[in-house]
């Protein structure tokens, strides 16, 4: 192979490694499958060898694309970097700020906080990523995060700012059926709604004194927006931002004494990126409408 590696069959083999599917990292590069397969194929062909093995479940790095995912990675972390370092100095005010939440947060909660911010800055695009994956802000998947956890990536500007408080609730007519709870060990005699592969609601209430197991949820659903859905139709009961779940007509909270962990809100943008602009006016308003929503919950009984 006399000729260079091309930087766009080198991004797209970055890119279906990372996320172990053509199909999802189509998305990651906003190309077609057909496309981003035809670039992986063509780089293939270039290196003389097969990067990717195929399997019902997806593709995984053959023993050459993982002697070439070192070099390719360190390639992609120093062009972002530069990408970084120009987007900095940008000092436009106008174009595209993009943010990315959680699937719950961006379905519940940033819709109307958006709608005041696109009628505050007509001059800015905004773009929402609906998602529970932790977007890398180096690689520009995003401007913004309004994460639940804590990031740990470095060169990020991260403000905690503040915890929602959840609760258990069901839909009226579900209490109607199955009557309300008067203990914390009632719930077990109950229909649950819970996660399906994470394990974290089963921790939390084994935490609580619960000894549940996963098949004490009767409903599952990873898609947290989904999962709220679930508990208003009269799936059962399930977790839900009492900032939120209180304002709902139809749906109860289930034993409210019971004490269940507070959701963290921090908002994350990249440290050059701070100083930008349309990013820091964008980042601003949301700063203040999640510290509003925040009080607004600390203030309900």
């Amino acid at each position: 192979m006399d000729r260079p590696l091309d930087w766009t069959l080198l991004q797209a083999f970055a890119a279906v490694a990372e996320h172990g599917s053509l199909s999802a990292g189509a998305v990651a590069l906003g190309l077609s499958q057909p496309t981003l397969g035809r670039q992986v194929r063509a780089l293939e062909q270039q290196v003389g060898a097969e990067l990717f093995h195929r399997h019902a479940r997806g593709l995984s790095l053959s023993e050459a694309g993982h002697d070439l995912w070192p070099a390719v990675e360190t390639m992609r972390e120093a062009a972002a970097q530069a990408r970084m370092i120009v987007a900095g100095n940008d000092q436009v005010a106008e174009g595209t700020v993009r943010i990315t939440a959680s699937e719950v947060v961006s379905h519940r909660l940033l819709p109307q906080v958006l709608a005041r911010i696109a009628r505050d800055l007509p001059q800015i695009e905004l773009e929402l990523v609906p998602s529970d994956r932790v977007e890398n802000l180096l690689y520009r998947e995003a401007d913004i995060a309004v994460r639940m956890i804590r990031p740990t990536q470095l060169d990020v500007l991260t403000q905690h700012l503040g915890d929602l408080r959840l609760g258990l609730f069901a839909a009226s007519d579900y209490i109607a059926r199955r009557g309300m709870p008067d203990q914390p060990g009632d719930l077990l005699l109950h229909d649950l709604v819970g996660l399906d592969r994470s394990e974290v609601l089963v921790e939390g209430f084994r935490s609580r004194g619960l000894p549940v197991s996963r098949s004490d949820f009767r409903l599952r659903c990873d898609h947290q927006a989904v999962n709220w859905e679930l508990v208003r139709a009269g799936c059962g009961i399930g977790l839900g931002m009492r900032v939120v779940a209180l304002a709902e007509p139809g749906v109860q909270q289930v034993l409210p004494g019971l004490p269940v962990p507070d959701l963290p809100i921090w908002l994350t943008c990249h440290e050059r990126l701070r100083s930008v602009p349309r990013i820091a006016a964008v980042r601003d308003r949301l700063e203040r409408a999640f510290r509003d929503l925040i009080a607004r919950d600390r203030a309900l009984p």
